[in-house]
């Protein structure tokens, strides 16, 4: 088997794919005050939340445990994606690489299809892929829409 694999969820929002890059691009740290499962955050390194070597702490919750992890990013606005680079002593025990990737798409009738993909490599079979984090992307995906909605 395998340990490496990469997991892909689309999900319809009423939001514009400009509305959901410019949060993540520019209020980022906003999430915390928005998605129910996502607990806190703070700049861990770095003097701006939205740059590319800034790194950030986490703490949210997977499969109903409360996690933490460190993570830095890339953004990509011409294709309107964004790579979260999650990594930590949580993380860094169960997987060798773990990517969160944003991508949106405005959709002709209004709205977006929010694509988010898991690229991951176990560091043992004995570890499970990520699924929880596609639940938990699912979960704050309809948080965020509600927020952009009323914005």
């Amino acid at each position: 088997m395998t340990l490496s694999g990469k997991i892909n969820t689309e999900i319809g929002v009423h939001a514009t794919a400009a509305k959901w890059f410019n949060l993540f691009a520019t209020q980022l740290h906003e999430v915390q005050n928005i998605a129910e499962r996502v607990h806190g955050t703070k700049l861990h390194h770095g003097e701006d939340w939205h740059h590319n070597e800034s790194i950030k702490h986490w703490t949210y919750v997977i499969d109903g445990k409360v996690k933490t992890c460190q993570e830095s990013v890339e953004y990509d606005e011409a294709n309107k994606t964004i790579n979260f680079k999650l990594f930590g002593e949580e993380i860094d025990h169960q997987y060798k690489l773990l990517n969160i990737i944003f991508q949106g798409t405005d959709k002709e009738n209004g709205g977006a299809i929010i694509e988010w993909s898991v690229e991951y490599e176990r560091v043992g079979e004995e570890v499970d892929p990520p699924y929880g984090y596609i639940q938990y992307l699912h979960k704050c995906t309809a948080d965020i829409d509600a927020h952009l909605l009323k914005a």
